[in-house]
């Protein structure tokens, strides 16, 4: 049926099964009436008010992060799998701006919490992602002779905990205003910033030694000096900018962004923040193969 034939045949069974056992004007037929109802079938009309226009420039910039990301592993994977000392170089010292277009990618990604319908759900996938990077560069890439690339707990781990974590949070975060919200995400971000280097407050309170002699906490940014992963960010203080782009979010939900960032200017970098999971997760794979065939032919 469409919408106006199943409002006609739901009146005449109404009709039918409470027949009047007196003789008693029949109301008119809603098709007799001056009733307008649109042509919508039921999934669209349920839908009709609550579809949202698309935050362009969030895919962009996702995009931007993950290509910058992709730059610099393509240095690292110079320097392991050609061999060539300058690609350590590099990846070094680029590890200087590394934090600030992950920083972005999680702030977005936090962001998008807020418009997602499960983000417990969608943190367990991309958790689940990301054991299958530990899983291939920690067993499968050592047993065909690469070494060095062990990826323990990288962003998709961070970003997979950071969305568990937020979904339950979910309901208090909706009642705190979020200003008040992104505030104190951000000075509990300052504050955790060199929990990786054994302090906090960038550098002013030092911890004890004493937290930093086993490995399983590197979940949690406290590890022994023998712990290593290519790629690494633990989930304190990474939690607090997902936070701080959840609570930002509310204005994504109530549409309240600039009108710019509602505007397409790029497909190719919309594409690759649309597909940021599988970029990710196949980006490592395709370098690796591009380098086999340098070395190959350089050999």
């Amino acid at each position: 049926y469409d919408s106006t034939e199943l409002i006609q045949d739901s009146f005449y069974k109404v009709s039918k099964r409470n027949k009047p056992t007196t003789l008693q004007k029949q109301p008119t037929p809603i098709l007799e009436q001056n009733v307008e109802i649109p042509a919508l079938n039921s999934c669209q009309f349920l839908h009709y008010k609550s579809k949202r226009k698309r935050i362009y420039m969030l895919d962009e910039l996702r995009g931007f992060a993950i290509l910058c990301m992709i730059l610099h592993h393509t240095f690292l994977d110079v320097g392991d799998v050609l061999g060539f000392s300058w690609g350590y170089k590099v990846f070094d010292a680029l590890c200087i701006v590394q934090p600030l277009f992950w920083a972005v990618f999680i702030i977005i990604s936090g962001i998008c919490s807020r418009l997602s319908r499960n983000t417990i759900k969608r943190g367990f996938i991309v958790l689940g992602a990301g054991l299958i990077i530990t899983l291939f560069t920690a067993v499968i890439m050592p047993l065909f002779g690469f070494e060095g690339s062990e990826i323990y707990f990288g962003i998709l781990h961070c970003l997979g905990c950071s969305m568990i974590i937020t979904g339950i949070l979910m309901p208090l975060i909706n009642k705190i205003n979020y200003k008040i919200g992104a505030t104190v995400s951000l000075v509990l971000f300052a504050f955790t910033y060199g929990i990786n280097t054994r302090t906090m407050l960038f550098g002013l309170i030092k911890l004890p030694d004493a937290l930093y002699q086993y490995d399983f906490l590197a979940p949690i940014g406290i590890y022994s000096n023998n712990f290593k992963s290519a790629d690494y960010f633990s989930i304190i203080p990474w939690l607090f900018v997902f936070l701080f782009g959840a609570f930002i979010g509310e204005l994504a939900k109530e549409e309240k962004f600039p009108k710019g960032m509602y505007k397409q200017r790029s497909k190719f970098l919309c594409f690759v923040g649309k597909n940021s999971l599988w970029v990710y997760i196949l980006h490592q794979p395709a370098i690796y193969l591009v380098m086999l065939i340098i070395a190959f032919i350089i050999a």
